[in-house]
């Protein structure tokens, strides 16, 4: 697991901007029974996360246009229980860290994956989300 110290400054640039921390299992299970739509952010210490994750899902709720119902994150390697329920709704795809989920009433619409992320800038990130809520939300 990794302390605290390391993992709250990245938790916070996503929680600062309005996305709720699901450190449980419990907060992960309500989140996604909440109707409308729902982004999930499987947060990551990772270069990718706080590369191209982080600031594309920031840009995909910035401005105009369709966005998300409800905002929220899970931290892998630290929010342990919470991202293991939070995978468990994610299936058929594999664990995948940083990775970005929409739910439409609880439901599995739209994913990225690490691959769809590593290497890839935030603006196209945000395009990929932005697609989708033009779609779902």
């Amino acid at each position: 697991m990794y302390p605290e110290e390391m993992v709250a400054p990245m938790k916070a640039q996503l929680t600062n901007k309005g996305f709720e921390d699901l450190n449980t299992s419990e907060k992960v299970l309500d989140a996604l029974k909440q109707p409308g739509t729902t982004l999930l952010i499987i947060n990551s210490v990772c270069g990718c996360a706080a590369g191209g994750a982080r600031p594309g899902v920031l840009l995909s709720v910035e401005g105009e246009g369709k966005k998300p119902d409800h905002l929220t994150t899970a931290f892998a390697g630290f929010d342990v229980e919470a991202v293991k329920t939070a995978r468990e709704h994610l299936a058929p795809f594999p664990p995948s860290s940083p990775s970005i989920a929409l739910f439409k009433d609880g439901e599995l619409v739209h994913f990225l994956e690490r691959h769809h992320i590593e290497g890839h800038s935030p603006e196209l990130i945000a395009e990929n989300l932005k697609q989708a809520y033009a779609e779902f939300c």
